[in-house]
């Protein structure tokens, strides 16, 4: 099996743009306007996929006040301290279905059930096999943890809202790809498909003049 392609630092980020912007040439113009592109990497395990959790559907403010808080509260950002919150937790900011969602992936972990770390090491489609088992984990979260928290290479969260606007607008599509068409539009760029993430979002980004944070639909 071919060794899997990982982004640890800006010298892997600019490396794999070159060789990205090599297999597609019109994403040229795409980078020059997007600037420097964030490398964005947090650390993996459960603080890691929580803040990811944390993160869907709000601003990105809205999940660094709610995450804050939640630190707070647990003291440090394990599973046990989560856990201990009970429906403390949603006083805090948290939906009941995000606090389901935490406790489930808290369990987990605590029993042994799923290994966060060891998942990173395995193909992109086993890690979201493993994590999509979990109770309100889907395609995005799976796909956001393995890129931002595992470094992998060629990953592209389809279902995000602003890669799908940041794609049509960019390529100068009639219309908005939907899941369906962005998943195939972004073959072309294998295996650096989690680098022209980051690309369009930094796209999307310098267009709207403000931060753009992975949004699921």
């Amino acid at each position: 099996m071919a060794e899997m392609m990982r982004i640890r630092n800006q010298a892997d980020l600019a490396t794999g743009l070159e060789a990205l912007l090599d297999i597609d040439p019109r994403l040229h113009a795409i980078a020059r306007e997007a600037g420097p592109l964030p490398l964005r990497l947090t650390e993996p395990g459960f603080e890691g996929l929580a803040f990811i959790i944390v993160s869907q559907m709000v601003s990105r403010a809205s999940a660094d006040a709610i995450w804050r808080r939640l630190c707070e509260a647990m003291g440090t950002a394990e599973p046990a301290a989560y856990l201990a919150l009970g429906d403390a937790a949603l006083s805090l900011g948290l939906s009941r279905a995000k606090h389901a969602c935490l406790s489930g992936l808290a369990s987990a972990v605590q029993a042994g059930d799923i290994d966060l770390f060891a998942i990173l090491d395995q193909p992109v489609e086993t890690g979201i096999a493993e994590l999509t088992r979990l109770r309100g984990i889907g395609l995005w979260t799976s796909e956001v943890y393995l890129m931002f928290c595992g470094g992998h290479a060629d990953v592209f969260p389809a279902g995000d809202v602003a890669l799908r606007a940041a794609v049509g607008d960019g390529l100068c599509l009639a219309t908005r790809p939907d899941i369906r068409e962005t998943t195939r539009i972004a073959l072309t760029w294998r295996p650096y498909r989690a680098i022209a993430a980051r690309l369009f979002w930094a796209f999307y980004a310098a267009r709207l003049r403000r931060e753009a944070a992975p949004v699921p639909v």
